[in-house]
Parts: C-alpha cells; structure tokens; sequence
C-alpha cells in the first residue's frame, strides 16, 4: 500500500471533483487523541513510544476487520526512507515535523489516502481526513467514525470539564482542526487577499502557507483552519468554517471576474506566457513550477486555457515537488537533476492532456 501510495501523482481528495473545487483543492479535518497512562510525545522515550504503537496497531486491526472503513496499514516511520517521509510530507499526509524525527514514531494510512493517522507527532494520535473541494462537513463525518472505532479500543485522555486533553493547550477541548486548502490568484492579483485574510482573522480563523503553520502560501494556495477548539462543539467549528469560506470564496471570484472584464489582455498574457514556459521549459525550480502552475490553473478556471482537467493541473502540485520527483526515479538527484527532471515531467503530462 505505501508504495502505491507513494507513486500515485492524483489522489481522490486532489481530483478536482468536490463542490466549489474551482477555488478549494481540499477540506480536511483532523482529530488531536492521546491516550491515558502514557507521557505526551515530548516526554516519550523509546521504551514507552513502542508499546503505544503496538496499542494503536491492535486498534487499527480491529478497524480493518469492522468493515466499511477501507483498508488500513500502519508503518514505523524508522522503516521509511527519508525521501520516501517527505514524499508523504509533499502529499500532506503527514507533517514536516512528524518527517523529520521519526524515532518512536508511525503512520497509518488508508489505500485512498483519504484518511491517515501520525502517532507521537505532538500528539499521540494525530486522525486526518481529506476530501476534494469543499467538503468539510462529509471529512467530519468520516473522521468521527474512525475516532469512534479507534476509542472504542483506546483509553483516551479525556476531561469532563476540558474535554480531549493534548500536549498543546491550544488544542484542548474538541482537539479538531477544520481546515480547506485555497487557491486565491485573484486576491492576490487584485492586492485584495491581505485585507480579506486579516479581516476573517479577527473571526477566529487562521491563515497558514501551503504547508500549514510555518510555510509561506506558494503558488498562492492558502490554508484555512478554526483557532478555537475550547468552548465550541464540533457542529459549530465546521458551520463557522463553512461560512467563512462561502465568503472567500465569493471574494475570490469578483476578483477573477474583474481581472477578466477590466485586464483580459493582460490576464491572458500571463496565463500563456506561464502555460509556454511549462510546456517548453528544459529547466524548471520548484519555486518557478509552483508559480507557473498557479497562473495556468487560473487561466484554465477562467476559461483562458480551454481542455485542461482540474485533475490534470491539480497532478502537478504534486508530481513537480523534489521528493516526489526523486522518488519517482528512484535515487536521490542533485537540484539541477530535479530542475531538468521537472521540466520533462510537466512537458509530458501536458502533452498527455492534450495541450
């Protein structure tokens, strides 16, 4: 399963199929658990990180065999190649923290990766769902349904008065992030993404880079997720999200439309001198793909670029990042093979497009 995984440029929650998948490439939601009788993960030594893991895998076997949850496998993060974490790192699947430091630590992914989980990131549960558009409400209810099973084998660390205890307070209460991944090159074009971003901050909302928290929003994709997880039931942290991004996204869309009545010729212009770029480059940087290919996904939801798949543009956040590339090969390569590499790799999967 982690090979395939590691190999596959499109997952489902990428596709570009959900609701208003024209601004939003993802909504996820994530699910902080620890469990009683056991240190938080700061605190953790390797004596106590292994039977915690081999706890979690016994629930993970249970979850397996209840049926309708999809098929799960859980890896020691030690028994993953550093490029092969990043990979999953590029993939969102797990964070840069839990890659970089993997003694005491695993991973449990689903073959779709709709769902994976990180044991003894900050956490030492860390239940992450994903899906394509804005689907918020749907992650949840998935969510919810395996912290369900996994509780129903689990002792958690739970307070009648503070709710999910986690090593971070921030966390403390429901322990969920509800997050959706934005594209806003209209915003940003238009000088107007800094004043709507501040404004929903004071709304109780954080805006973090492609990443999450610490990563600057490359390619002008930006992270949406709720602040409060105290005081507020799950309901209502998805309603308010879901509202929040209503707004951003009708935001962004006056943006494109106005780029489009008031400055077509020089919308088009960028949009085909960034499609020319990709599709005849021999050298490409991460950084120059990540903005090309946001100018391109923006011409072809203007309607600039005609034939080209959300799929198909969506793949290529995924397939132009360094590990992936270097996975894909199947050796580590030198950032002037990656950049050569890249640019090969997007002229051929726009010629399989089509274009």
């Amino acid at each position: 399963m982690l090979d395939d995984i590691l190999k596959r440029s499109s997952p489902d929650w990428m596709d570009g199929s959900g609701p208003e998948s024209d601004v939003v490439i993802s909504s996820r939601i994530r699910l902080a658990r620890n469990l009683k009788r056991y240190p938080f993960p700061h605190m953790m030594t390797r004596s106590s990180a292994e039977p915690l893991i081999a706890e979690v895998k016994a629930a993970v076997d249970a979850l397996n065999q209840g049926g309708g949850w999809g098929s799960f496998e859980i890896e020691h993060m030690n028994d993953i190649p550093a490029l092969e974490r990043q990979v999953l790192t590029e993939k969102h699947l797990i964070s840069p923290q839990h890659a970089q430091d993997p003694a005491g630590k695993a991973v449990i992914l689903r073959d779709d990766e709709a769902v994976s989980i990180m044991v003894n990131e900050e956490d030492h549960l860390r239940i992450q769902c994903l899906f394509s558009g804005l689907q918020v409400q749907q992650a949840y209810v998935l969510a919810n349904g395996v912290d369900d099973v996994l509780e129903s084998f689990l002792d958690y660390a739970f307070s009648a008065q503070h709710g999910y205890l986690t090593a971070c307070p921030t966390n403390v209460g429901t322990g969920m992030r509800a997050s959706v991944m934005m594209h806003l090159p209209g915003l940003v074009a238009t000088n107007q993404a800094g004043r709507v971003l501040q404004a929903i901050g004071k709304l109780g909302v954080a805006v973090r880079g492609l990443y999450g928290e610490g990563t600057e929003a490359g390619g002008n994709v930006f992270q949406v997720s709720n602040q409060i997880t105290l005081g507020q039931a799950e309901a209502e942290v998805v309603n308010n999200l879901l509202g929040i991004s209503g707004q951003i996204i009708e935001q962004e869309r006056k943006a494109r439309m106005l780029l489009v009545a008031q400055a077509r010729e020089q919308l088009e212009d960028r949009v085909w001198r960034a499609y020319g770029v990709l599709r005849t480059a021999r050298v490409l940087s991460s950084e120059e793909a990540l903005r090309l290919w946001s100018e391109v996904r923006l011409g072809a939801e203007a309607g600039v670029i005609k034939g080209l798949s959300r799929k198909a543009i969506n793949e290529l956040l995924v397939v132009t990042r360094p590990a992936f590339l270097q996975n894909l090969e199947g050796r580590e390569m030198s950032q002037g093979e990656r950049d050569i590499k890249r640019a090969a790799l997007v002229r051929d999967r726009l010629k399989t497009a089509g274009l």
